[in-house]
C-alpha cells in the first residue's frame, strides 16, 4: 500500500509541477506520466503502451463525436448571433431594474451549449454597454457573467471535462447532463448574491473597444425564440429519453425517442436548427464553421484522450484493492472525488484536467466508497465537477479571460472570482448531499 501510494502521489505532483510551473504541453505531460508510473509499478514496455492506447482509444470513442458537436453548435450560436439575440431578448424582459439576474440568466442559459471562456469573451460586449448605463453595477455584472458560464461549464456535459469524467466513470451522458443543469441553479444562485456582495466597494472603468464591438453586431439578430430552440430542443430530448423509458409507450416511438435522445445525435438536431438562424445559409460559411468547430476541438480532445491513457494506467494498479478496505466503513463518499477533484484544479489550474485526472482515480475505489450504484456513479461525477471549481485563480486560463476581456485588475478578480469559484464547489457538494440522502 505504501508503495502504490507513494507513486500515485509523485504521479499527482508530476502532473501539477510539469504542466503548471513549468508549462509543458498537458497532453504529454499526462502521457508521460503515464508512462513513468506504468513502468514503476512494474509492468512491461508492451504492457504500459497496451493500456495507453487502450485508454486513449477508448476514451475517444466514447466522447469525441460528443466534444466536437458541441464544439459546433456553440460556434453556430455565436455566428448566428443567437447569444446576442437571447441576451438582450432576456435583459429586456427583466430590465435594467434587475440586470445581474438578467446576466446571470443570460450566461447560465447560453453556458449550456457554449464553453465558458468563449461565452464569455461573446457576451461581455453586452455586459459592458449595460454597465455604461449602470456605473455601480459594472463589477457585479462582470462577475455575475463570469460565474453562471462557470457553473454549468463544469458540471453539465458536453462540456470537455465533465464529459471526459463521465466516460471514466461509465455515466451515461443525458443523466449526467439533466442532474448538472439541476445543481448548476444553486451553485449560480450563491454565485449571484456573492457578486452583488463583494462588487459593492469596488468602481471600474472600462476600454469601450469590447462595447463598440457589440454595438456592431446588434443588429440584424435572428429572433430569440428561434435561437432559443437549438438549446432547449436537445435538452429536452435527453429528458424525454429519460421519461419515455418509465412508461409504456408504443415500440416504434420508444425507438424514435431513444435514438433522438442521445446526447449526440439531441446535438446533431440543436446543430440542424440552428443552421437556418443565418440570414443566408452559404455552403462555405457553414464549412468554415465546421472546420473551425474541429479545429477548437482537437486540442481538447487530445487532452481528454491523453486523460484516458493515463485513467488506464491508473486502473491496472488496482486501487480498489489496494484501499478498498481502509476506505470501507470510512463514510467518505462524495467527499473524496470531491476533495481530489479541487487539489488538482486549485494546483493546476485546468478544470478539465482536474475531472480527468479525478476520474482516473476515483473509479477503482467508487465500491469502497458506497458509489458503486447507477446514482452512486452519477453523484461520484458531479462531485468531481463541483471539486473541478475549487479554486480558480491565476493559473486558470478562464481568470484570465474575465481579467482581460472584463477590464478587471487582477486583484479584483481575485477578490470577487476567486472566493466565487469556492462557494460555487462548496453549494454543489451540500446539495449533492441532499441529492444523495433521497436516493440512495
Amino acid at each position: 500500500m505504501l508503495y502504490v501510494s507513494t507513486l500515485l502521489i509523485v504521479s499527482v505532483l508530476l502532473i501539477i509541477l510539469l504542466s503548471s510551473k513549468y508549462k509543458i504541453s498537458t497532453f504529454f505531460v499526462l502521457i508521460l506520466v503515464a508512462i513513468l508510473a506504468g513502468l514503476a509499478a512494474g509492468m512491461n514496455g508492451e504492457t504500459v503502451i497496451k493500456a495507453l492506447k487502450t485508454g486513449f482509444g477508448e476514451t475517444m470513442g466514447k466522447v469525441g463525436l460528443l466534444i466536437i458537436l458541441g464544439a459546433t453548435l456553440g460556434i453556430l450560436l455565436d455566428k448566428s448571433k443567437a447569444t446576442l439575440s437571447l441576451a438582450n431578448y432576456i435583459l429586456a424582459k427583466t430590465g435594467e431594474r434587475y440586470a445581474p439576474l438578467a446576466i446571470t440568466i443570460i450566461g447560465f442559459v447560453i453556458g449550456l451549449p457554449i464553453f465558458c471562456d468563449s461565452g464569455f469573451i461573446v457576451l461581455i460586449g453586452l455586459t459592458l454597454s449595460l454597465g455604461q448605463k449602470l456605473p455601480k453595477e459594472r463589477l457585479t455584472l462582470v462577475s455575475c457573467l463570469a460565474t453562471s458560464l462557470f457553473g454549468v461549464h463544469c458540471l453539465v456535459p458536453p462540456h470537455p471535462g465533465i464529459t471526459a469524467a463521465a466516460s471514466t466513470l461509465n455515466v451515461e451522458l443525458g443523466k449526467a447532463m439533466l442532474l448538472g443543469v439541476f445543481l448548476a441553479i444553486p451553485a449560480t444562485v450563491v454565485a449571484y448574491f456573492w457578486s452583488i456582495f463583494s462588487s459593492k466597494k469596488t468602481t471600474l472603468t472600462f476600454d469601450n473597444q469590447a462595447i463598440e464591438k457589440f454595438e456592431k453586431q446588434s443588429t440584424n439578430l435572428p429572433s430569440p425564440f428561434r435561437s432559443f430552440l437549438p438549446i432547449i430542443v436537445p435538452i429536452a430530448l435527453i429528458a424525454l429519453k429519460s421519461v419515455a423509458s418509465l412508461y409504456p409507450v408504443a415500440d416504434g416511438f420508444l425507438k424514435i425517442i431513444k435514438f433522438l435522445g442521445e446526447p449526440a445525435a439531441a446535438l446533431l438536431v440543436g446543430i440542424g436548427l440552428a443552421i437556418p438562424l443565418f440570414k443566408r445559409v452559404q455552403k462555405a460559411a457553414i464549412n468554415q464553421i465546421f472546420e473551425e468547430s474541429i479545429e477548437k476541438s482537437g486540442p481538447i480532445l487530445a487532452v481528454i484522450a491523453a486523460g484516458g491513457a493515463f485513467g488506464e494506467i491508473i486502473k491496472l494498479l488496482d486501487l480498489g484493492k489496494v484501499y478498498g478496505a481502509l476506505l470501507q466503513g470510512q463514510a467518505l463518499g462524495l467527499l473524496v472525488p470531491f476533495v481530489l477533484a479541487a487539489i488538482l484544479k486549485t494546483a493546476q489550474g485546468s478544470s478539465t484536467v482536474a475531472a480527468i485526472s479525478a476520474a482516473s482515480i476515483c473509479a477503482p475505489l467508487l465500491p469502497a466508497l458506497g458509489l458503486d450504484s447507477e446514482w452512486g456513479r452519477l453523484l461520484a461525477l458531479s462531485s468531481i465537477g463541483a471539486g473541478s471549481m475549487v479554486v480558480s485563480h491565476a493559473n486558470d486560463a478562464y481568470f484570465w479571460v474575465i481579467a482581460r476581456f472584463g477590464g478587471l485588475d487582477v486583484s479584483v478578480t481575485l477578490r470577487t472570482f476567486t472566493p466565487a469559484s469556492f462557494f460555487m464547489g462548496i453549494t454543489t457538494l451540500l446539495t449533492l448531499y441532499a441529492v444523495k440522502w433521497f436516493v440512495l
